[in-house]
């Protein structure tokens, strides 16, 4: 007889101790900052030393480089844990995990590692530049241009909705070097602040998410060298494409953490709040809208943690990306709107935190791609 399945859900020791280590800071550095940081929308810088000090801003980098060695499972827990408290820092943490640093480990030469990986996970944060005014869904319809030179590249263009862009040190920017050749003109290059012709410009008022940067980037005449390619010149659409798989389990991550969240202060907030002489949890109508949204959230998980499995053990998880952060992005929505609700008035206003998590929630079935477009993801995978 062989071994009984494992539920999904189940975490090894490691995991486990990950994911109290990164509960408790987030309750106990993270939670005293959302209000401020989502009023003057800016992340506490001093928050970020104390990212990094955690090692959780290097999750993946070998621990030759100075990370902290993990899987891309345990990158998934902690967004999920930060998730719960705030999105906004998590998101910052998820894209360094998710996109740039696996980018770097994936495609990155020997060089560029050992000239990026130490950094990143010490004291620099990354940002991934390939959505543009006219390339969002439409991901490959880039404008940003890179003409070769006799010593390497001279990029110009703009970047749009850059998440990290404020904060970030290094950039992995996408422009396309040969338009003849649609999509396989696209290369992917590491530019640093600093770099001439490079600036980051205007920082969005946003919605939700307020205290995650997202920024324009532009470029005129920023010159890179051959060794700032990431890849190989004319194969940065793989590079996109590969690592956008990753990062949608990211965000669904995210989504679930934050769905998390809103469940668990409706379900504390019901067991207090009274009307007509009883707690309001003990109203069935009440008790039925929370046991949905407990299954929407363990979906949602079984889901997440299933994606980051197949992606660890090196089998096809490309459908099973699109699924958890479709589901998960829902999910997020339906429990902050459900908290709101169950709120009452106090859910509308700022003094409580399931008005923040409900405009947080909204970006989940936009970024990293659409809803329609995880749909389509998942319709072609099993319609072939």
């Amino acid at each position: 007889m062989s071994a009984p399945i494992q539920p999904l859900t189940t975490l090894t020791e490691d995991e486990t101790l990950l994911r109290q280590s990164v509960r408790e800071f987030s309750e106990n550095r993270v939670r005293p900052l959302v209000r401020e940081m989502d009023e003057h929308a800016k992340m506490d810088p001093r928050l970020i030393t104390d990212l990094f000090g955690l090692g959780i801003m290097g999750v993946e980098i070998p621990e030759a480089h100075g990370g902290s060695g993990g899987t891309f499972f345990h990158s998934v827990l902690v967004v999920e844990e930060l998730s719960r408290v705030d999105p906004s820092v998590s998101v910052l943490v998820d894209v360094q995990n998710t996109l740039v640093i696996n980018a770097i480990l994936r495609w990155g030469s020997e060089a560029i590692k050992a000239r990026l990986l130490p950094r990143l996970a010490e004291n620099t944060i990354g940002a991934y530049a390939l959505s543009e005014a006219g390339s969002g869904s439409d991901a490959f319809a880039l404008q940003t241009r890179a003409r070769e030179t006799g010593g390497g590249y001279v990029l110009n263009g703009r970047k749009l909705w850059i998440t990290n862009g404020n904060e970030a040190d290094v950039f992995i920017v996408f422009a396309t070097v040969n338009p003849d050749a649609g999509y396989r003109g696209i290369t992917a290059f590491i530019v640093e602040r600093g770099t001439p012709g490079f600036t980051v410009g205007k920082k969005e008022d946003k919605l939700g998410i307020r205290a995650s940067s997202t920024c324009e980037l532009i470029f005129e005449d920023c010159k890179v060298t051959p060794a700032d390619v990431l890849g190989d010149v004319g194969k940065g659409y793989k590079v996109a494409i590969e690592t956008l798989n990753e990062g949608r389990i990211g965000i669904g991550a995210q989504m679930l953490g934050l769905a998390q969240g809103a469940l668990d202060h409706t379900l504390k907030y019901t067991k207090e709040r009274k009307q007509f002489g009883k707690a309001i949890a003990d109203y069935q109508g009440v008790q039925f809208q929370l046991a949905r949204a407990a299954t929407d959230v363990e979906t949602a998980r079984l889901l997440v943690y299933n994606a980051a499995r197949l992606r660890d053990a090196g089998k096809p998880f490309l459908t099973e990306a699109a699924m958890c952060k479709l589901v998960a992005s829902e999910a997020a929505e339906r429990t902050a709107s459900l908290a709101v609700n169950l709120f009452g008035g106090y859910g509308f206003v700022k003094d409580y935190p399931v008005e923040k998590l409900y405009r947080d929630a909204k970006i989940g079935q936009i970024y990293e791609g659409t809803s329609n477009l995880q749909l389509q993801t998942i319709a072609k995978n099993i319609l072939a």
